[in-house]
């Protein structure tokens, strides 16, 4: 099927926390509900390669969040034992332990405006101000700062893609090409008038 405007794929990671709590299925009747089309799902355990590769971040990045914590330990009262940016590192540790701690789910998820859909449905990174109705605002309490307390990942459930580029970049990290299918659903067919084959009829 030829690629229309605004169509994109979005990555997307079922966490080990969404897997362990058996919520899987739940999560994706909430993608599928809303007309976004699976074109690639798996279960995977992910490698420390493939997640240093994903969470790939610069020096920058590192200072910010790190500045954070430091900020977060200092209103807790807890001692500041190192320099912000290696918090900011420790933040990657923590999630790379996190996301190998059992079996995830990684889907790629095809629509109109995809990775803002799935944003949308997915919510704030943070889950304790997540909006009700959104999967983090539904499933779970967890927050920055009780996680840094505990020097842990947050417990998010999803890792969604921030935008189209970084989408294409996530997907060949987790999935082949000819892992990828190609389909028409019946929403496809609705929205752009094509029959089963991707045709415009």
């Amino acid at each position: 099927m030829t690629k229309r405007p605004n169509q994109e794929r979005s990555l997307v990671l079922l966490k080990t926390d969404a897997v362990q709590r058996s919520l899987v299925g739940e999560l994706i009747k909430r993608f599928e509900q809303t007309g976004l089309k699976i074109s690639a799902m798996k279960m995977v355990e992910a490698t420390e390669v493939q997640l240093l590769e994903h969470y790939n971040k610069d020096d920058v990045w590192y200072q910010k969040k790190g500045e954070g914590i430091v900020k977060e330990l200092t209103e807790q009262g807890k001692e500041v034992e190192k320099e912000a940016i290696e918090y900011g590192k420790d933040i990657i540790r923590t999630v790379v332990k996190y996301m190998q701690a059992s079996p995830i789910v990684a889907l790629v998820l095809e629509g109109n405006k995809a990775t803002s859909v799935v944003t949308k449905i997915v919510g704030s990174t943070e889950p304790s101000t997540s909006d009700v109705g959104t999967i983090r605002g539904d499933y779970t309490v967890d927050s920055f700062g009780h996680a840094t307390y505990e020097n842990r990942a947050v417990r998010n459930l999803v890792h969604q893609s921030e935008s189209p580029v970084e989408a294409e970049r996530e997907i060949k990290i987790w999935f082949k090409d000819e892992e990828i299918m190609q389909y028409t659903t019946a929403q496809e067919r609705i929205m752009y008038d094509v029959n089963l084959d991707g045709e415009a009829e």
